[in-house]
């Protein structure tokens, strides 16, 4: 059985961390979750020092606390996506954004993988004491909301956004808690052990 775990970006994931982003860009494919890595690719450790800096950030109306992650399959060590945690929100991420940004590379999709991403994102938001999780999407982006719903996303809001993406926008909830009790039994299985360690 294929098993997945979270890797916190160091210096000896470069290569791969690269190789990754490089794969959207030559499928031309949207780029989200991954904290900005894709304006970072000749400024590698640039990236690194951002995103220690966002685990400590205050929370602020110009930023928030954040972890970014690695979604690494166990059998190869292949970078399989990507998530970005906000463990608060402001105002702005509040009414577009929430707690979770993820991706899955295209090579890789249609196989559930995100699915398994998300709910491993939940556990961690469970460590860090999130009850619940908001998250929206474009209304044309079907396989993203479909894996909110499967992981216990209650579409709340939809609405049009004429500022940035200008497009439909829909808003879900998530009850932290009772999503990882109904899918524990699913997903716990493709879960390595141990990964990460809580944030302190």
């Amino acid at each position: 059985m294929e098993k997945f775990k979270y890797v916190k970006p160091t210096k000896e994931w470069e290569e791969k961390a690269i190789d990754f982003i490089h794969e959207f860009e030559e499928m031309n494919s949207p780029i989200n979750g991954t904290n900005r890595l894709h304006k970072y690719l000749d400024s590698y450790d640039a990236w690194l020092d951002k995103i220690e800096q966002d685990r400590v950030q205050p929370l602020s109306e110009n930023a928030v606390p954040a972890e970014t992650f690695f979604f690494v399959r166990d059998n190869d060590n292949k970078i399989i996506g990507m998530i970005n945690i906000r463990l608060a929100l402001n105002e702005k991420l509040k009414k577009l954004g929430g707690h979770i940004g993820y991706c899955i590379r295209p090579t890789e999709r249609r196989k559930g993988y995100n699915k398994i991403n998300l709910y491993m994102g939940l556990l961690y938001c469970q460590e860090q004491g999130i009850k619940e999780v908001l998250m929206d999407c474009e209304k044309d982006n079907v396989a993203s909301a479909k894996t909110m719903q499967a992981l216990g996303g209650k579409l709340i809001k939809e609405w049009y956004e004429d500022d940035k993406y200008h497009c439909v926008i829909q808003d879900y909830v998530i009850d932290v808690d009772k999503t990882i009790e109904d899918n524990r039994s699913v997903y716990e299985n493709f879960i390595v052990e141990n990964e990460p360690s809580p944030r302190r």
